[in-house]
């Protein structure tokens, strides 16, 4: 079986990849297709993790074991295959490739195809320059906005829960992420 893998990001607006690899491939040989298909070095600690339809984190599966203690399950990406974990289209990942600030792309089994083959993933879409591998922290602190926290933060009349679903990327400004991901043209 092939999967095939939708990848965007929530800082650059046109920025989209699409990764094709097979079912048998470990997340270590995803992790390298995504260095690829964004050229980015091969020397930053990653993570993917599994996610709900919320995008909450579910499952870690690390480039390096930390020797972290945790209840959840840690995998590793060098002995776990994509199929051991990954069985339903439409299942969601994160793919964390600025470890210091928890960057990461946004990603998604969109199909899964039987009957096929590959030897080796290719990148079947690439739209857009990908965000900076890294940033520093004076970055972050420079391109932070800085709220009004007065009385009237918490509570606000004015807020908006659909505010918090918004991705701005190109054609799609405003959408949910879930509303990217589920158009037919990717």
């Amino acid at each position: 079986m092939v999967y095939r893998f939708l990848i965007l990001s929530d800082e650059v607006a046109n920025f989209k990849r699409e990764i094709q690899i097979s079912s048998e491939a470990t997340f270590l040989n995803l992790h390298h297709a995504i260095l690829d298909a964004t050229k980015y070095t091969h020397d930053e600690i990653t993570s993917f993790f599994i996610c709900d339809d919320d995008w909450s984190k579910r499952s870690e599966i690390t480039l390096v074991d930390m020797g972290a203690s945790s209840d959840a399950d840690i995998y590793l990406m060098e002995d776990t295959m994509l199929e051991e974990l990954l069985t339903d289209e439409q299942q969601r990942l994160l793919y964390v490739f600025d470890f210091l600030t928890e960057r990461s792309f946004f990603m998604e089994l969109s199909e899964i195809i039987t009957g096929q083959t590959l030897d080796v993933p290719v990148c079947t879409l690439s739209v857009g320059l990908p965000p900076p591998q890294t940033i520093s922290f004076d970055e972050i602190e420079k391109n932070a906005t800085h709220f009004d926290m007065g009385e009237d933060f918490y509570g606000d009349s004015d807020f908006n829960d659909d505010e918090l679903d918004s991705l701005d990327s190109g054609d799609y400004s405003g959408e949910s992420i879930d509303n990217i991901f589920d158009d037919e043209r990717y």
